[in-house]
């Protein structure tokens, strides 16, 4: 089995096919996109290859250390992705193949009218260890 991670984006990624920003999107079409998520999380439950998923909201802050005795700084420069990550969900499947399968489905998530969004999604495997070499 293989670790990956699926990320929404805001913005940033080429323009989906339903291209309507979600808050211009009704209350019921809100509702409809997070039910398919979470139908589709509870079906790759039952398959055991969903691990975790969550949104995200578009606000934060950067923290970095800056020395001993000297307080975190925090804030700016932002990354471009603070303005582009709107969720994540990873996945553990036994290949990429079957991951681009989801990904794929995934991104078929009701938007704007019922319409699917087909939205572009990055898939990123987890890093893994490097193979231990024995002599």
């Amino acid at each position: 089995m293989a670790k990956y991670l699926l990320l929404k984006h805001y913005r940033g990624a080429p323009a989906p096919v339903n291209n309507v920003p979600m808050d211009q999107w009704t209350p019921e079409e809100i509702s409809a996109h997070i039910q398919y998520m979470n139908d589709f999380a509870a079906r790759l439950e039952k398959s055991g290859e969903f691990v975790d998923g969550q949104a995200l909201a578009p606000e934060g802050s950067w923290v970095r250390y800056d020395g001993e005795g000297r307080p975190p700084v925090t804030d700016g420069p932002f990354a471009e992705t603070k303005d582009l990550i709107a969720g994540w969900m990873v996945i553990d499947v036994d290949s990429h193949e079957r991951a681009v399968e989801l990904a794929g489905e995934l991104s078929a998530a009701p938007g704007a009218g019922g319409r699917p969004i087909h939205e572009w999604l990055e898939l990123r495997p987890f890093l893994a260890a490097p193979p231990t070499i024995t002599e």
